[in-house]
Parts: structure tokens; C-alpha cells; sequence
């Protein structure tokens, strides 16, 4: 299936087109047909010669609604531009036209309608050399009648030329399908209804709408049932839990983490028609949101949006002034994830920077190099959330889910040791420096990257603690009935002896905290004692659960009780090995190499 708009000037015969291809009337609202113009999107299907099914949203052409066309053009990959051959061109014709070029649209058919009012060979010469002087080029041109029925069969043909050139996207793509229309059905809730770009989603699905999760109870493509529906599509999706007063056009469903959401991005701004102005109207997808611009160069500005979207390297943007009512430029989104402008120049080396990029180069890995480089290291999932290939160009290391610039690793690595030895000068009697404190002093963003940090710098990690290799602590007295102890937890790590048996060992609170520093034992709590391993070997344990797992299965999982299960998993969770999922559920983040 493929999904194309309409455009063009009002009453210049875009329904009565759409309603002679498929036989169907796209005008929803008793309004539009008393009056005879298209006032809000609307949608019709047909199946082409080929047996490819095509959907058309049908946009409005008056000017007092181009907000809503743009709604109905965002989300379309091509478009059918319609001229009156009695009229000829017109102005919602001309920023029509400013519309698909700015979005950077490709494909098109023009379609001169009214053929049989008029000679339609000067207006088919005019439009098609306006066309071809924006995105999308020299385009395919034929007559028409919608009265008459003329040279319908020879653009449906076209239309199927047409549809073969715009492909099929990834299935397995993340979702976004903006939202363009949300109503109530009795017994059903919540219907929602856009174009499907990319991906696929099933009934039974979990989205995220905002900040808030929805399962998705019900779906229809070109009006049927379906249970799963691949893009690119026009879909309506029912929608659990959720009420149609909290869903509005511009909203996105999206799969579930896997999105950046962000109020500021830099762009390329490509065409600029005029001049921008600093207040004016971002249009991406159905949404239209209010912005500030910033010019950072000539044809570079960064936009602050008064609304977070979701948004991703490449995105196309319409940068519209509401209050001259023209469309201002179009915009190519550079960076979803910009750095701050924290110092006298940045704006300018910002400039610079982006300068460089090639936007035609959706892989360049020279911009790989300078994302990584700017955050120090970044999560695959990150730069996929940005909408970046995960590249991995020269300059750039790869530890588990993680890239890292080398400058910065090789950096941590010396400002590890130096912090180690430091705190072993000024602490002769701990066996090392604690795991949580090396990471805030060196400024490693994640715990499990650390320990791969320890592990490369030639360091020892043990009981939470970094030390030089043959670091020991010596317990005196206490050394034999510490060993007791430890004969005991190693035959079952998670068996922390009682309050009363450990007092039977004759250890105090000062002699287990000294076996703690030299990494003998593990302290959940002042009387809870455990094996020095115990969070690794929990974590090993619990990976192999179904995620996410409750407190007692994890107890049963770890053959222990309840006493020791609880805070050993808030060791967990501080170790950022778990994360709670919500009051009685946790989940493995990582697990430790051992």
C-alpha cells in the first residue's frame, strides 16, 4: 500500500478528482459538501491496475486552512498537484508548492483538471515548469475531467508509475505515526488516525503516546480489520486507556523508548523563500508548534520549539510566519540533540561545525565521530533514537552497548589510576576506592562502564572498591573468625548467618567494616552479612529470569529469604544492575563481567 496527497488551489477539483478515482467521498463533514470545499483532511482509497492498494489524503485548498493541509502533506512521501485548466495557477497553487518543496518531497504527478472547460495544454506547460524548478523536478503531467471521466484510465496508470518508485520501508522501522484525527466509538474508546511510514504494529501492542503508555485494542486499514498493519498505510488504531480528550492532531504514537524527545534542534534551512522571522510556526508531521530561530549563518539557525516533539536527524520541517500567512523556509534537521551555547562564540564554532556536515550524507561517520566526541561516550540506542547510523569510525571505541571517544577513554584510564593512588595514599587502611565515588571523580557516565574502565587500566575491583592489584588489609584478631565466615558464605554466598550467630563469631561492627574494605564480605545492613561476590552472582542469577521479575521470585531464584533478598536488591538497584519498574517489579539493566 502507498499513501499520497493532494494539493493545490481551492475548488480546483482535488475531490471531485479523488471522489472519480475511488468512487468514494473524502469530504467528512456536512459542512465541506454544503459548501463544496474541502475544509479538514480527508481520506479515500482505490486499488490500482497493478493491484497496488493507494490511500489519498484529501487537503483542504483554501487559505484560511492551510493548516490543516500541512497536517495532511506532512507524513505524505509524494503528492498529486492539481491546477484548473480554467483557472490556471493560483495562490494557495503557489504555496502549495512552497509546502512539498520545503519537505523536500520527490515524487508527484500534476494533473490538470476541468479539461473539458478549457485548452489544458498552457496551464499542463506552466505548472509543470513551476514544478520542476522546486524538490520535485520534472514531473509526469496529464489531463483530466472528473465530470466527464477523460483520461481517468491513463492516470491511474500513471499513478501506479508512480507508487512503483517510492518503495517499501523497513517493517521492523520504529513507529511514529503522527496523529491526525482522534474521535470516540461507542463500545470501542479511543480511535486515533494517521499515515504509517515505517514499521508495523500489531493489536495487543504497547505504544507510548507523550509520556504515557497505550495498548493498542483494535486495528482498520482502508477501512477493514486487521491484526497487524505494515507501513506505509493509512491506519486507524483503537486505543486502550485513554481518553479522546487527552489525544490531539500533532500528537505521536511511538514505539516505546525508542525516541528522542527535544524542544531544540539545529537545522538547515533549505529553500529560504524570505527572510525568517524570530517568532514563527515549526510544521513536522500533523503537528505545528510555536518556535523561536536563532540564525546561526546564513542558511544554518537553531529552532527552540515551545513544545517537545520527537524528532531525528533528517526530519523535514516547514517554518511558517502565521501572522504574514506565507510559508518562510523549509528546514533539514542537522542535530535532534544540540550542545549549549555556554561560551562567548559557540554559536559561531557551532556554525562551523555543522558547515561541514554534508546533509545529502545520511551516514557520514565523520558526523558519527563528532556525536560521540561531543557527549565523551554515548549509548548505540541513543544515536539510534537521534535517527544516526551506529557507525563506528576511526577514533571511536566500542565497549558493550556503548561508543566511546578514544581521546576520552585513554583520558579516564589516567585520571583513574591517579585517583586510585591518591586515595590509597590518603586512606592506608582501605583496601580501595569506592566504585561510585571513582565514577563521580572521573565523570564515567555508567557504573558497568567503569568496571570495563578498571579492568583495561590494569586496577583490581572488588566489594565495590578500585585498588592496585595485591592491595590487603590486615584484620589482626579478627582474621579467624572472619575466615569462619567466610567458610561459611562459600558454600552458599546469599546464607548471611543471623544477628545472634553473628555475635557468636565475635566480630564487631568495626571488624566486618574492615573486612568489607578489604573486599572479604559485603554488608547489606549493620547485621546482614554476605559473600563478596553476591551482587554479581545475584545479578548472573537474575538474568536468567523472565524480565521483569518480583521480589520473590527473585528470592526463590537466589534460594534465600526474605530478610537478605530485600536489601540485597536495593544493593542492586544502587549498583545500577537492577531498576525498579514500578512497586513490586525490578529488571536487569546489566550484568557484571566477571
Amino acid at each position: 500500500m502507498q499513501v499520497i496527497a493532494t494539493a493545490g488551489h481551492v475548488d480546483h477539483g482535488k475531490s471531485t478528482l479523488v471522489r472519480a478515482l475511488t468512487g468514494m467521498e473524502p469530504d467528512r463533514w456536512a459542512e465541506e459538501r454544503r459548501r463544496g470545499m474541502t475544509i479538514d483532511l480527508g481520506y479515500a482509497w482505490t486499488t490500482l491496475p497493478s493491484g497496488i492498494e493507494l490511500a489519498f489524503v484529501d487537503v483542504p485548498g483554501h487559505q484560511r486552512f492551510v493548516t490543516n493541509m500541512l497536517a495532511g502533506v506532512g507524513p505524505a512521501a509524494a503528492a498529486l498537484f492539481v491546477v484548473a485548466a480554467d483557472e490556471g495557477w493560483r495562490r494557495q497553487s503557489g504555496e502549495h508548492l512552497d509546502a512539498l518543496n520545503a519537505l523536500g518531497i520527490r515524487q508527484g504527478l500534476l494533473v490538470v483538471t476541468r479539461s473539458d472547460l478549457a485548452d489544458p495544454r498552457p496551464v499542463l506547460a506552466d505548472a509543470g515548469q513551476r514544478l520542476a524548478a522546486t524538490s520535485l523536478g520534472a514531473v509526469e503531467g496529464l489531463a483530466v475531467s472528473g465530470r466527464t471521466g477523460t483520461g481517468l484510465d491513463e492516470l491511474r496508470q500513471a499513478l501506479d508509475r508512480l507508487v512503483a518508485r517510492l518503495g517499501v520501508p523497513d517493517p521492523g522501522g520504529r513507529i511514529r505515526l503522527w496523529i491526525d484525527r482522534s474521535f470516540s466509538v461507542r463500545g470501542s474508546g479511543t480511535v486515533v488516525t494517521g499515515t504509517l511510514g515505517a514499521g508495523s504494529i500489531a493489536v495487543g501492542d504497547e505504544l507510548q503516546l507523550r509520556d504515557q503508555r497505550v495498548r493498542v485494542r483494535g486495528l482498520q486499514q482502508l477501512g477493514r480489520p486487521a491484526d497487524r498493519v505494515h507501513g506505509v498505510a493509512r491506519v486507524a488504531v483503537n486505543l486502550r486507556s485513554i481518553d479522546t480528550a487527552q489525544v490531539r492532531r500533532g500528537d505521536a504514537l511511538l514505539t516505546r523508548d525508542a525516541w528522542h524527545w527535544t524542544a531544540v534542534v539545529d537545522a538547515r534551512l533549505e529553500p529560504i523563500l524570505f527572510d525568517p522571522p524570530a517568532e514563527l510556526t515549526v510544521h513536522v508531521g500533523s503537528a505545528s508548534v510555536p518556535a523561536r530561530v536563532r540564525m546561526l549563518s546564513a542558511d544554518l539557525a537553531r529552532l527552540t520549539l515551545r513544545t517537545r516533539l520527537p524528532l531525528q536527524f533528517g526530519d523535514r520541517l516547514i517554518l511558517r510566519d502565521p501572522a504574514q500567512q506565507c510559508i518562510v523556509a523549509g528546514a533539514l534537521v542537522l542535530d535532534a540533540d544540540p550542545p549549549d551555547f555556554d561560551r562567548r562564540g559557540a554559536a559561531q564554532l557551532r556554525a562551523a561545525e555543522l558547515d561541514a556536515l554534508d546533509p545529502a550524507d545520511a551516514v557520514d561517520p565523520g558526523g558519527i565521530a563528532t556525536q560521540v566526541r561531543r557527549r565523551q561516550a554515548v549509548r548505540r540506542q541513543t544515536l539510534v533514537a537521534l535517527g544516526l547510523p551506529v557507525a563506528e569510525p576511526a577514533g571511536v571505541l566500542v565497549r558493550q552497548d556503548w561508543l566511546i571517544d578514544q581521546p576520552t577513554w585513554l583520558r579516564w584510564q589516567r585520571e583513574l589510576t591517579h585517583t586510585v593512588d591518591e586515595y590509597a595514599a590518603a586512606h592506608p587502611q582501605q583496601p580501595g576506592l569506592p566504585l561510585e565515588k571513582a565514577r563521580q571523580r572521573i565523570g564515567v557516565p555508567d557504573p558497568a562502564l567503569l568496571r570495563l574502565l578498571t579492568r583495561e587500566s590494569g586496577l583490581e575491583l572488588a566489594a565495590g572498591r578500585v585498588a592496585r592489584p595485591g592491595v590487603e588489609v590486615s584484620l589482626g584478631a579478627a582474621e579467624g573468625a572472619v575466615q569462619e565466615l567466610e567458610a561459611r558464605l562459600s558454600k552458599h554466598c546469599f546464607d548471611a548467618p543471623e544477628r545472634t550467630q553473628l555475635e557468636g563469631y565475635g566480630l564487631t561492627s568495626r571488624d566486618l567494616a574492615t573486612a568489607e574494605r578489604a573486599g572479604r564480605l559485603l554488608r547489606l545492613a549493620p547485621d546482614i552479612v554476605v559473600g563478596p561476590n553476591a551482587a554479581e552472582l545475584a545479578a548472573a542469577v537474575l538474568a536468567g529470569l523472565p524480565q521483569p521479575f518480583t521480589t520473590s521470585q527473585a528470592r526463590q531464584a537466589l534460594d534465600t529469604t526474605r530478610r537478605i533478598a530485600v536489601p540485597l536488591l536495593e544493593h542492586l538497584d544502587r549498583l545500577g544492575l537492577t531498576a525498579r519498574i514500578d512497586a513490586s517489579t525490578r529488571a536487569i539493566v546489566s550484568v557484571p563481567q566477571r
